[in-house]
């Protein structure tokens, strides 16, 4: 069975950081993207961050120069550091994977919980 957990959400003020982190466990083969989302109430869930296996990352325009994805294929993790937070950044942010488990050929979504990020003074 495949999870992924979410750590690092909190309270921050404007400006700061806040680093989040996604660890995918299970029997995995192989695993594509990883990806951030986030949403607010009322808000369509828009994404934020993606990386390839390859390494290749795209952003958000609102997250560009500020944020910044990354990934351990070692260790099944994808991780988010966020600089220069504003409120605007407050939302529930969900991490998601596509992969391939040790038991199927297709690769699959797979998504994280849920943490949550709150930027305030």
């Amino acid at each position: 069975q495949v999870q992924l957990v979410e750590s690092g959400g909190g309270l921050v003020q404007p400006g700061g950081s806040l680093r989040l982190s996604c660890a995918a466990s299970g029997s995995i083969s192989s695993i594509n993207t990883m990806v951030w989302y986030r949403q607010t109430p009322g808000k369509q869930r828009e994404l934020v961050a993606g990386i390839t296996s390859g390494g290749s990352t795209n952003y958000a325009d609102s997250v560009k120069g500020r944020f910044t994805i990354s990934r351990d294929n070692a260790k099944n993790t994808v991780s988010l550091q966020m600089n220069s937070l504003k409120p605007e950044d407050t939302a529930v942010y969900y991490c998601k994977a596509n992969l391939r488990t040790g038991d199927s050929r297709w690769s699959l979504d797979y998504w994280g919980q849920g943490t949550q990020v709150t930027v305030s003074s």
